[in-house]
């Protein structure tokens, strides 16, 4: 094939039966955009009214790539408002694309749902959305989803985005994306339903780890007290022994941290590895084990001199994020299991609890300080309005009630790991499955640098 010949358009995976060309045809061409409201969050209700309203930020968060309004959270307009610029011919129905044209994050622009029920009260296209309706039917009924969160039409969209830190997208540069896809509607047909199992699956599969972390929820109501009790619900027959009461800073004594922002640290190397709040929030587990965390190195060439080694972190300390924006996260907490060979210390907006003596078993602490009772506790003694602070002397008023036998922290420990176990397991099975449909996806639709934008 000479440098000057294109190759054929078609994706590198088809199925046996179809051989035909695939089409290329400008968005414009196949879609009409459709007219839409600007009305905010404070105009819409989830109670009632004479019109559902598609949000965009619900496309960014909530709403499925196949979106059924019974099976979704969409709000209605509060009947106080004017609908008189709502005309019936922007309804939505059924094979309707609706974009979402603003975002602060790049993967976010543009990202679509397709109709596939609109329901019996009228649904409509609100605001920074845009709505596109087919001109004549050339996709099949849940073609367009897939279609549209491809990786050749996701990148012609964040192409299309303007702006700095807000993005936009107009329907004018929407209607300049490229779209390549099946003449016969035969083989879209195929494509769809080959990509709908997958997410079925994946959907079934979430399902079940949803009903462990339910299951799990509700043992940790039992077999810990809940906020008020002094003793469990539910206890292992062998055990009958009173449960121990003690306020924390009697079981706990807490150590000196740095102040190191991001900046100064790094994921390449250094002399100390540095836990740093906002990690406890987003991504460290409960039982942390530094060789399976993605845990930054302090930067060379800052200071150690206020870093000292009976500070540093060891099995069995628990490390608390002590700032917070949101109520859930104020104190959140991770227990060492494991710090690994380099130097581990505790960073910015943290507090470092190291037992005084042994009063837990390894693996006891992470779930005590994550039960409701103690939990609660700690969201009392949070401090502050937009920005919620937690001291270490209030941090220490704190009541702690666990079992006085170790072999009772132990039981307890090793079953709500058991539970934690499988809860991984099933993460890894769906990670698994989203992974290979995202390959599955680069395969059936064409890539990028495979078409002609």
């Amino acid at each position: 094939m000479s440098g000057n010949e294109k190759r054929p358009l078609v994706p590198r995976l088809r199925f046996p039966e179809f051989r035909d060309a695939w089409v290329s045809s400008p968005m414009s061409e196949v879609y009409s955009f459709k007219g839409n409201n600007s009305l905010s969050r404070d105009k819409l209700n989830y109670t009632g009214g004479s019109f559902r309203n598609i949000h965009y930020g619900d496309i960014h968060t909530k709403f499925s790539l196949h979106f059924r309004v019974d099976a979704e959270p969409v709000p209605y307009i509060n009947d106080g408002e004017s609908h008189s610029a709502i005309r019936p011919e922007n309804y939505c129905v059924a094979g309707d694309m609706v974009f979402a044209d603003a975002s602060e994050d790049m993967a976010d622009i543009g990202k679509a749902i397709e109709i596939i029920d609109a329901g019996d009260v009228p649904l409509v296209s609100g605001l920074h959305t845009i709505l596109a309706k087919q001109n004549g039917t050339s996709f099949v009924l849940g073609f367009g989803a897939y279609l549209f969160s491809s990786q050749s039409v996701r990148r012609q969209i964040q192409r299309e985005a303007q702006g700095a830190k807000v993005l936009g997208l107009s329907a004018s540069r929407l209607g300049n994306v490229q779209l390549h896809y099946p003449s016969k509607v035969d083989e879209q047909q195929k494509i769809a339903d080959c990509l709908s199992s997958l997410d079925e699956l994946v959907t079934a599969e979430t399902q079940k780890l949803n009903a462990l972390k339910t299951h799990k929820k509700g043992l940790m109501q039992q077999i810990l007290p809940r906020d008020g009790e002094t003793v469990p619900q539910l206890r292992f027959p062998e055990f009958r022994d009173a449960w121990v009461s003690s306020p924390m800073s009697e079981v706990y004594s807490f150590k000196g941290n740095n102040s190191l922002s991001r900046d100064k640290l790094n994921y390449t190397g250094g002399s100390f590895r540095n836990i740093h709040y906002g990690d406890i929030h987003t991504k460290f587990s409960l039982h942390f084990r530094v060789d399976a965390e993605p845990v930054p190195y302090i930067n060379d060439g800052e200071s150690h001199s206020a870093i000292r080694p009976e500070n540093y972190c060891v099995a069995g300390d628990m490390v608390f994020a002590d700032a917070s924006e949101d109520m859930a996260d104020i104190g959140k907490a991770i227990e060492i299991i494991d710090a690994g060979d380099v130097p581990l210390v505790s960073g910015l907006h943290t507090i470092l609890a190291k037992q005084n003596g042994t009063s837990f078993v390894l693996g006891f602490g992470a779930y005590l300080f994550s039960s409701q009772s103690v939990r609660r506790q700690i969201q009392r003694e949070a401090q502050g309005a937009k920005v919620l602070g937690l001291s270490a002397s209030r941090l220490g008023n704190v009541q702690l009630h666990y079992p006085s036998k170790v072999d009772e922290q132990q039981k307890i420990a090793d079953c709500l790991s058991s539970l934690d176990a499988l809860i991984a397991a099933q993460s890894k099975k769906i990670n698994a499955l989203k992974i290979h449909k995202k390959g599955l996806m680069q395969q059936l639709f064409p890539v990028l640098d495979e078409v002609q934008v």
